[in-house]
């Protein structure tokens, strides 16, 4: 699995997300009370850009006409058709047998350790050639 470095922690403050693609893929990384994860852009019931829907709660329910809110901006609303997702784990709480969103791992790492790599630089040869700048690859 590669990693990819996203943005400074101080970019992404609590209660917000930050959309990007990663190899083609549209994601979105959400930073929820300090805690980061990472969801596919895509609502698997019909496709639509889900983590551009609502961040709401989840509604739960002890007794008839009691609804508690939990868990608030931990659920995403598809913009679509209101199908709710779990950002945490992708789970689908309209059919949760059939559906869940791709959810991806991310965290925080300490500058010194992105810096550090394990990247490693293509390394290209360069010259000059009677007024010609060539490149070897």
């Amino acid at each position: 699995m590669a990693r990819h470095v996203i943005a400074p922690v101080d970019e992404l403050p609590p209660g917000t997300r930050k959309f990007l693609e990663i190899d083609g893929r549209p994601i979105a990384v959400f930073n929820i009370n300090g805690e980061f994860f990472g969801l596919l852009n895509r609502c698997p019931h019909q496709g639509a850009a889900l983590c551009e829907g609502p961040l709401i709660g989840l509604a739960q329910s002890k007794n008839p006409g009691e609804i508690e809110y939990t868990r608030l901006g931990e659920i995403i609303r598809c913009p679509w058709h209101g199908w709710e997702f779990d950002v945490r784990t992708g789970q689908s709480y309209c059919d949760p047998r059939r559906f869940r969103a791709k959810a991806y791992p991310a965290h925080v790492e300490p500058g010194a350790n992105v810096v550090k790599g394990p990247y490693v630089a293509e390394i290209v040869a360069v010259r000059v050639e009677s007024d010609y700048v060539v490149v070897d690859l």
